[in-house]
């Protein structure tokens, strides 16, 4: 099975060791939620599995299933499903009939988007380490053991994740994420790894919960790219631990909110915006070489989505795509290639004008 590609890594001695000042400082801070403590007096199991879901519909049952098949019991895992005002589907049947009352819900009364409905799984969460889990997303057999030996391994492991899996909306295999390193361990460099290009899916990592406390909730500016600052966020303060084997699964399908804002391109305005807020939780070496590696590798991805959306026929969404590439990296290589884009679009509508 191919994996997704992703820029080559320099070595570590061009990047620095972060010294960022403590989050609480940054100008950023008042866009992320505060995240409570837990209520005195709580159980406090390991795991919070806390799964936010938006019309999932049938996609729910296999995401519980996969959980379920690995539940080590209510006083070591909290499962939980948010659901956000769904209007397709029964979710709060899907989870009375397949929960068989292991698993919580919540309705949220209006619909709050997917940053609040996040944070939300976030205060609830009742666990010392909390794994947001998509109702769309699975994980495999396994997953739970595995991210836990990491954060057991070194109290001041922050977060860990496994490789992942990409499926579409039927279930098959499109490829996996990079091999990061062939051993479990705390990943080596990490700040700068996590910086250059997003190699985490949201399904596939797990995070200690007082390190959402420490560093705030998700950033409300943005849609989308709000897990990749997330990640990086966490990197500049914490260590994280590396799973190599594909243990998490993330599908991919035009009504994943990725998939809702690839025909504007909205996905890459929001992941420049990323780089330009997490570029504050670097060093000035560091931003001085990976900020340029992940704009030009961004470039590259929104050329390549360009050319997809032209052989569907989607010629404005082809231009929102080339137009982001050069705010990306305006830089000749990207400027010819996203010329030749438009000039093959325009005469492509020539030709079915004449």
């Amino acid at each position: 099975m191919a994996a997704i590609a992703a820029p080559v890594l320099a070595d570590s001695k061009d990047v620095g060791d972060p010294m960022t000042p403590p989050m609480p400082e940054s100008p950023h801070a008042r866009y992320r939620d505060k995240v409570d403590p837990r209520p005195a007096g709580e159980d406090t199991p390991f795991w919070s599995v806390m799964i936010p879901s938006y019309n999932c519909g049938d996609y729910l049952r296999l995401t519980l299933a996969s959980v379920l098949a690995q539940d080590p019991g209510a006083d070591k895992m909290q499962i939980e499903v948010v659901d956000d005002c769904s209007e397709d589907g029964d979710p709060a049947g899907i989870v009375a009939d397949f929960g068989h009352g292991r698993v919580g819900y919540l309705r949220q009364p209006r619909n709050v988007g997917h940053i609040a409905n996040f944070h939300t799984c976030i205060q609830r969460a009742r666990g010392r380490v909390v794994h947001i889990l998509h109702g769309d997303d699975l994980v495999e057999p396994g997953f739970y053991a595995a991210l836990e030996d990491g954060f057991l391994s070194d109290p001041l492991i922050g977060a860990a994740f496994c490789r992942a899996t990409y499926i579409d909306a039927d279930g098959r295999e499109m490829g996996r994420t990079e091999v990061e390193a062939e051993t479990a361990g705390p990943m080596a460099n990490g700040l700068a790894r996590l910086a250059r290009e997003q190699r985490i899916m949201t399904p596939s990592i797990a995070v200690r919960r007082e390190v959402y406390r420490e560093l705030g909730g998700f950033d409300r500016r943005l849609k989308c790219s709000e897990d990749w600052e997330m990640w990086v966020r966490i990197a500049a303060f914490h260590p994280i631990w590396y799973e190599p084997r594909p243990l998490a699964k993330y599908r991919m399908h035009q009504n994943s909110n990725t998939g809702r804002h690839l025909r504007s391109a909205g996905d890459m305005a929001y992941t420049r915006r990323a780089i330009e807020i997490f570029a504050d939780y670097l060093t000035p070496q560091m931003r001085r070489t990976v900020v340029p590696q992940a704009r030009r590798a961004y470039a590259r991805s929104s050329l390549d989505m360009a050319r997809n959306m032209l052989r569907l026929g989607e010629k404005r969404a082809a231009w929102a795509q080339v137009w982001q590439a050069v705010r990306f990296d305006a830089s000749p290589e990207v400027l010819l290639s996203a010329a030749k884009i438009v000039a093959r679009s325009i005469g492509s509508i020539g030709a079915a004008n004449s």
